[in-house]
This record gives structure tokens, C-alpha cells and sequence, in this order.
């Protein structure tokens, strides 16, 4: 499985981005998809997971997927400097990690891409 994230870019505060992270070689049907995100001096952290069974997951961040096009997409809205960050997604098939809980294991993961909060 290879994920690839994309999307990222620069944005002014209050702004929205919408990442992309798509998988080859292999339908997403059976995998459960996290956002992970990386800032300069800090530990990667969880932003958000969805699971196979779900289509998308609200919030400041909405996660989205389409198993057609074995994609998963980041939606951010009202993004802020505090964002600034290194996104990548992961996978894990939905038998190793039922809760899509962020703090267990993925399996694949996408090269990231960066998001930056700036006026």
C-alpha cells in the first residue's frame, strides 16, 4: 500500500485547505485512515481518523472518504498559525485497529505534505 498526501500549501489565517491523500495499489474499503500532523519542534500528533465503515467525520477538521477513488480528504476550515504543520495520513486495515484509535498502529503512511498559517 502507498499513500500519497497532497494539497498543502500556504494560507492566510481564517482560511480553509483540503487535503488529499490517496492510496495505490489497493482500494480503502478495509482500511481505516488517520490525519497525523507534525509541527517544527514538537511531536507528530493526531488530528483526526476515520473508519472504514464511515463516510465522513465533522468537526473544525473534516475527514471524508472515497473508496471509489481510494481517497481520504482533510478538510480544514478556520485555520490558524497554530496549524502550521506537516500533514501525512496512515493506514491501518480495520482488523488491527477497530476504534481508529490515533495512538495505535499504523501501518502505511504518506510522505507528508506542509500547511502554513501565515498573513
Amino acid at each position: 500500500v502507498q499513500l500519497q498526501a497532497s494539497g498543502g500549501g500556504l494560507v492566510q489565517p481564517g482560511g480553509s485547505l483540503r487535503l488529499s491523500c490517496t492510496a495505490f495499489g489497493v482500494r480503502l474499503d478495509d482500511y481505516n485512515v488517520g490525519w497525523f500532523r507534525q509541527a517544527p519542534g514538537k511531536e507528530r500528533e493526531g488530528v483526526s481518523c476515520i473508519s472504514s465503515s464511515v463516510d465522513s467525520v465533522q468537526g473544525r477538521f473534516t475527514v471524508s472518504r472515497d473508496n471509489a477513488k481510494s481517497t481520504v480528504t482533510l478538510q480544514m476550515n478556520s485555520l490558524n498559525p497554530e496549524d502550521t504543520a506537516i500533514y501525512t495520513c496512515a493506514a491501518i486495515n480495520r482488523r488491527y485497529n477497530p476504534g481508529c484509535s490515533l495512538n495505535r498502529r499504523f501501518d502505511y503512511w504518506g510522505q507528508g505534505t506542509q500547511v502554513t498559517v501565515s498573513s
